[in-house]
């Protein structure tokens, strides 16, 4: 079981193995910390590329200023369900959900990322500390 920590990543939307091909990869932010996740994309006015919360089953829009997508996925990546929700909202706890991924409403349909779709999620390597 993979142990993450707060900070840049990438998400990876329709690589395909079989035939090769890449897939659209979108910045990520990725929030494992409590503090990280509290705040999520509260109080701003957008989300260049997608926010990971992890781990995370449920998320609200409670005092958001704009619509997101919201993916739920399982501990293998795999996208369970999709939803747009408004500002000011409760979504539904999804039991199998260890992961959300947030997006700007649209961005999801964009990127071709629909239920069943497996999504590969990198952290950005750590950078250690400049050294005098």
């Amino acid at each position: 079981m993979r142990t993450w920590r707060d900070g840049d990543g990438t998400l990876t939307v329709g690589t395909d193995s079989a035939t090769g091909s890449e897939g659209q990869a979108v910045p990520l932010r990725i929030a494992a910390s409590y503090r990280a996740r509290t705040k999520g994309l509260l109080g701003r006015d957008g989300v260049e590329g997608a926010m990971m919360l992890t781990p995370c089953g449920s998320v609200h829009t409670f005092r958001m200023r704009f619509p997101i997508d919201v993916a739920y996925l399982d501990r293998k990546f795999t996208v369970l369900a999709v939803t747009t929700m408004k500002p000011g909202r409760l979504g539904l706890p999804r039991l199998r959900a260890r992961h959300v991924v947030e997006a700007e409403a649209g961005a999801m349909e964009r990127w071709g990322v629909r239920p069943g779709v497996r999504l590969e999620l990198k952290a950005a390597p750590a950078t250690a500390p400049d050294r005098p």
